[in-house]
């Protein structure tokens, strides 16, 4: 009898082993992972797979952020990317090559290590400074939150702590996780396509300096074909998937508003960037604000849109400028001094342009409402506080106002919307104009295919500023004085991708990881008690699984 049982527990066994081993062999021969987590952390977006799956070579990924000296939500974040990267290389069967470098353990030179971060400050990782526990001390430490993508010939270098920089540092820290497969992506991307979009851009109806457009260019370059287009020159806009109409300061046509609206009735994306308020110096004293118009306000009322020729004044929060408070002797004194013409846009819409923002820095931004329009969806994008005022044009605009106090009970005009997102079958503007007669009339088109345009009320928020003494372009969204790099790169790229690519990587952007913070009180006042049920509920559950299958096996051979 015992013979019996001995020989059923060793089949039993053999059996455990056996499939052990099958178990083992099969996941080192097929990729297949399950994401149990509830926000679907760990797995890629279709987008970012089909992207991968395309690549033809290997990509070599160097990743600064790591060390063990890192606080609780850095090394979060570090976790987070290896974890990426990790699904990454099983996407691309092992294409995808990284290391992780700790700069304090593996450059032990001071001298060393401060070139290197100033190397990589250079390419756009801006270094960070913490505070970290060493030798059961809190010190200073420098970290490089990024990583430099390589790619044949070619390198990029990405920053991994991108997010709102006015939540808390927890909530920042959450961003920058829920933005990491975009931000690696998108890099991998701009090294690896080998097929661009086409993007137009009216070279006849803006006098802005090349120089105030470098760095947009740039950017979108990285993605996309530019193309300049002499409106006037081109009997259609056939062949390009996107247009760019940036800081207009002269009149459309008719002729060639009837191009513009082809162009979106049959299916091209637009992207307009409008000022219908322009301002002009009138020395020390302030501006003059009057209402200027681009010949396309009925295009757009009838796409289900109205630029309203009026300035925003957000007193929440806004960029300062240099003013003259006064004089202490002969010489002027001068002070920064926030300029609610000037806002700084933290609110925002639904979107997945906006997911993650930082804030948007506009100058003397005007407001839009929307129309009646069948068949649109209006998503607004860039929004004001509550704090705001409306000031009508023509008007001066008094620098002095700007050295008053905040009155929160003068501010009562409530969320104005600067930017919106127009999606659906656009019905064009000439379905009632245009005449059999006309010679347009065999190709013209009433509605046609579906279309996405984005329509914002500051023309300003595409453009760098310039260093004048230098004569050098500043980066998009850099603020001279308070030195700080806006999110205007951010969404005028989110933007373009959303519109060109709306099944593209831009589709990663969405994700969203739950914060889930601990309850600082009651880990205060109850640690001895959670740490006792961490450290033995697992070892109980343990001996509770181990005496079941104790039991089980005497009850079945005994």
């Amino acid at each position: 009898m015992n013979s019996d049982i001995l020989k059923k527990a060793t089949l039993h066994i053999t059996l455990l082993l056996v499939a052990f081993i099958g178990l083992n062999y099969l996941s080192n021969s097929f990729n297949f992972r399950i994401d149990f987590t509830e926000d679907q952390r760990y797995t890629l977006s279709e987008p970012t797979k089909n992207m991968l799956k395309n690549i033809d070579s290997d990509v070599f990924v160097k990743v600064y952020l790591a060390g063990d000296e890192l606080p609780g939500g850095f090394k979060r974040l570090e976790e987070a990317i290896k974890q990426t990267l990790d699904e990454f290389q099983s996407t691309t069967d092992n294409k995808i090559n990284y290391r992780f470098i700790d700069i304090y353990t593996e450059i032990k030179d001071d001298g060393e290590r401060e070139k290197l971060i100033a190397e990589i400050a250079q390419k756009g990782i801006i270094p960070t400074n913490i505070v970290a526990k060493k030798n059961g001390k809190n010190t200073q430490i420098l970290i490089l939150p990024g990583a430099i993508i390589s790619y044949q010939s070619k390198e990029l270098p990405i920053f991994l702590l991108k997010g709102n920089q006015l939540n808390t540092p927890q909530e920042k820290l959450n961003q920058a996780i829920e933005g990491v497969e975009f931000e690696i992506a998108d890099a991998i991307k701009q090294l690896t396509q080998k097929e661009k979009k086409k993007i137009g851009f009216f070279v006849n109806y803006s006098s802005l300096p090349a120089i105030r457009q470098i760095d947009l260019i740039a950017t979108l370059k990285k993605n996309y074909d530019l193309f300049p287009v002499d409106l006037s020159a081109s009997p259609t806009l056939d062949g390009l998937d996107a247009i760019f109409v940036m800081n207009p300061d002269k009149p459309f046509s008719e002729e060639d508003k009837y191009k513009i609206d082809q162009f979106i009735v049959k299916g091209g994306k637009a992207l307009f960037f409008i000022d219908p308020v322009k301002t002009e110096p009138i020395g020390e004293e302030g501006v003059f604000a009057k209402p200027f118009s681009v010949n396309l306000d009925d295009l757009f009322f009838k796409y289900g849109i109205r630029l309203n020729t009026n300035l925003l004044k957000d007193m929440q929060m806004s960029a300062a400028i240099p003013m003259n408070v006064g004089n202490i002797g002969e010489s002027p004194t001068i002070q920064l001094v926030p300029w609610p013409y000037f806002p700084l846009i933290n609110s925002f819409g639904n979107s997945t342009i906006t997911h993650n923002l930082d804030a948007v820095y506009l100058k003397y931004p005007s407001t839009i409402d929307t129309v009646k329009s069948e068949n649109i969806v209006k998503t607004p994008l860039l929004q004001s506080s509550v704090y705001t005022q409306i000031l009508n044009t023509p008007a001066t605009v008094s620098y002095h106002t700007a050295a008053k106090d905040f009155d929160a009970a003068k501010q009562k005009a409530g969320v104005k919307t600067i930017a919106y997102l127009l999606e659906g079958q656009f019905e064009s503007y000439f379905s009632n104009l245009i005449l059999p007669s006309d010679p347009r009339f065999t190709s013209f088109k009433s509605k046609d295919k579906s279309s996405k345009i984005i329509i914002c009320a500051d023309g300003d928020l595409p453009t760098n500023d310039v260093d004048e003494k230098a004569q050098q372009p500043l980066p998009l969204g850099f603020d001279k004085y308070s030195k700080h790099t806006f999110a205007n790169k951010d969404f005028v790229k989110n933007a373009v991708d959303y519109l060109l690519e709306p099944d593209g990587i831009i589709a990663s952007r969405s994700k969203t990881v739950k914060l889930r913070p601990l309850d600082k009180a009651e880990i205060s006042q109850n640690m001895t008690k959670w740490q006792a049920i961490n450290l033995l509920v697992p070892f109980g559950l343990l001996g509770i699984l181990g005496l079941l299958f104790s039991f089980t096996i005497r009850r079945k051979y005994l």
